[in-house]
């Protein structure tokens, strides 16, 4: 399918084209002209970018799926929306063809606004539904934080890129990421997303990351960032995530709110398109005590009045209504203003400075309050003005359709992946060796969490420690399990140290033969006892057992550097201020730490 370039949209009863379809015209030019023909329903659609469900046999979906019943045509035609957020794709071939039949069905409509699809993280190695997706058919990368392992904004310049030709292919037009947190509270569920701890080295990165996916202006070559969370998440109370209610306040006893700033100060000068505010609220710091995304002191003070933002500034997901994904109850996430009904919270965020809704799918109450006089149609049109310039800027509006043929091609290119997997080496980080690495020859292995087949390229793999030369194993951060709602079991929050049995299994193995420890450090883990016993220690952030046996075996030295302290003790973490990098008291080791092999 292709751009149907003659197509009913593009004129009008007299037979002309419309200004806005004419790509001569400037852009301002034309979102005049399309703003004027608009109706408020029709406004008011473009306000709401909600979660749709991709046809896994490439059709659009038409019935029951775990977000309760879809209809793509009811969608579009009826509610006029025309922003969506894709979770798990089929094939790239069938991904396109979905999009282009989403494009076919946005154009009939009566001014045939094309969509914009967007979506989280999904050139990574973890799978959260709530923030992001293993990389499936795209080319595979460490996650964010191995970026702050690795430390260079070429390679992150590098993923960037790469990562925008492959969203381009299948239609995905906006990226809802970077995250340009810092990773200040140890115990955080979301740090795998940060860059680190540091806000220098994360304003470094964060800007490579925006221009890569953006370029140097937006364009038809371009995928928008939506930088988050503004005006920076992590300083979570206990650790906890605000996607919950127990975890929605963020305080700063280190006296370190405007700390968290300089990567979003980064994001700004590399001119990121849009911005989404955190669930969480802010307690004790002078800011009205509301969640984020309701902030007036925020948004339009802050974000809009300091920094003069002028793009669209997007909620986080589900902050009006509750949902039921998968079928479990999950309330909104109307942090400080639970008291309020859906319209009025609605109605706070509007008033607070917010453009469009994230995960909500209601314009109906946008109508509802315009009617009723609570909202200008000039508030509305602020917003409606800012949203369609991302569209015009785009060049959805001159070509929306995707190449299949090209999809099929471009994402996951061997190249793509050949560079992605040069980045998995570079981010490892070695922070113990006790002179058994680089291993030579080829020693009878013990393997946990490792591909026997993949190890029996380097040694002889037994089944039992006692035969082994050497063990190698795999272990990640511990976390405590929730079992509340639908998300709550992708969140790894709680503690971070190893508990009985585990903890007593583990070290007994290192008791018995050298042992080499890789760790997937998601979050900073709590290991002194294990890193004490440990004849090698690795730190990884998405690598492939490929790229860990290469630098095992010395086929590629390590390079990587700690993104963050590692606390020696669960005392430790407790004790320290959510807001400061590194403050933990005897830290088993440091942000910048990081050992290499000699020549």
């Amino acid at each position: 399918m292709t751009a149907n370039l003659a197509s009913a949209r593009d004129l009008n009863k007299n037979g002309r084209i419309d200004p806005y379809e004419d790509p001569d015209r400037p852009v301002e030019e034309r979102v005049d002209d399309l703003l004027a023909q608009m109706t408020l329903e029709e406004k008011a659609g473009l306000m709401f970018h909600t979660i749709l469900p991709v046809g896994q046999d490439g059709q659009l979906v038409e019935g029951d799926t775990m977000f309760g019943p879809t209809s793509t045509a009811r969608f579009v035609r009826d509610l006029c929306l025309n922003h969506f957020n894709v979770h798990a794709l089929p094939d790239p071939r069938l991904a396109a063809e979905w999009h282009n039949r989403l494009q076919a069905l946005a154009e009939s409509t009566r001014l045939g606004i094309p969509v914009s699809i967007s979506s989280d993280p999904r050139h990574a190695f973890s799978h959260n539904p709530g923030a992001g997706f293993s990389a499936d058919t795209m080319s595979q990368w460490p996650e964010p934080i191995g970026f702050g392992a690795i430390a260079d904004a070429q390679v992150v310049a590098e993923f960037a890129d790469i990562a925008r030709q492959e969203y381009l292919a299948l239609g995905i037009r906006v990226a809802l990421h970077p995250m340009a947190d810092l990773a200040t509270e140890p115990r955080w569920g979301r740090i795998n997303g940060t860059f680190g701890e540091d806000a220098s080295l994360s304003a470094r990165l964060v800007g490579a990351y925006i221009r890569g996916f953006q370029g140097a202006t937006l364009g038809a070559h371009s995928v928008a960032c939506m930088t988050k969370h503004f005006p920076g998440g992590g300083p979570q109370k206990d650790g906890e995530d605000p996607h919950f209610p127990y975890g929605r306040e963020q305080v700063y006893p280190g006296n370190n709110f405007d700390g968290h700033l300089p990567p979003f100060e980064a994001a700004f000068a590399a001119d990121t398109a849009q911005i989404m505010p955190y669930y969480g609220m802010p307690v004790g710091i002078g800011l009205e005590e509301v969640g984020f995304g309701f902030n007036k002191d925020v948004i339009t003070e802050m974000l809009r009045g300091t920094y003069g933002f002028e793009g669209v500034v997007c909620t986080d997901w589900g902050l009006i209504n509750d949902s039921r994904p998968g079928g479990r109850m999950m309330e909104a996430r109307a942090w400080g203003v639970e008291h309020l009904t859906p319209l009025e919270r609605l109605k706070k965020a509007l008033d607070a400075g917010v453009d469009q809704f994230g995960g909500e799918a209601c314009p109906d109450m946008v109508v509802t309050l315009v009617r009723s006089g609570q909202i200008t149609v000039a508030r509305i049109d602020q917003s409606v003005r800012r949203i369609l310039r991302d569209k015009f800027r785009l060049g959805l509006f001159d070509n929306p359709y995707v190449d299949v043929d090209a999809a099929e091609r471009i994402v996951g290119r061997a190249d793509f992946r050949a560079a992605g997997n040069i980045a998995q080496r570079k981010s490892l980080v070695l922070l113990k060796n006790n002179g058994v690495l680089p291993v030579a020859g080829r020693p009878k292995l013990y393997l946990e969490n490792v591909s026997a087949e993949q190890a029996g390229r380097y040694g002889e793999v037994v089944a039992t420690p006692e035969e082994a030369d050497l063990a190698l194993i795999r272990i990640a951060t511990p976390y405590e399990p929730r079992n509340g709602n639908f998300l709550e079991q992708f969140f790894h929050a709680g503690d971070l140290d190893f508990k009985s049995p585990e903890k007593d299994r583990l070290l007994a193995l290192l008791a018995k033969v050298p042992t080499i420890v890789d760790i997937y450090l998601e979050r900073g883990a709590v290991i002194p006892e294990i890193a004490a016993q440990a004849a090698g220690l690795i730190a990884n952030f998405g690598a492939s057992d490929a790229a860990l046996l290469d630098v095992v075996f010395g086929k590629f030295a390590p390079t990587g550097r700690l993104p963050f302290e590692m606390p020696s003790s669960m005392e430790a973490v407790r004790a320290q201020s959510p807001d400061l990098p590194g403050d933990s008291q005897y830290p088993l080791f440091r942000f910048g730490d990081g050992l290499t092999y000699s020549a």
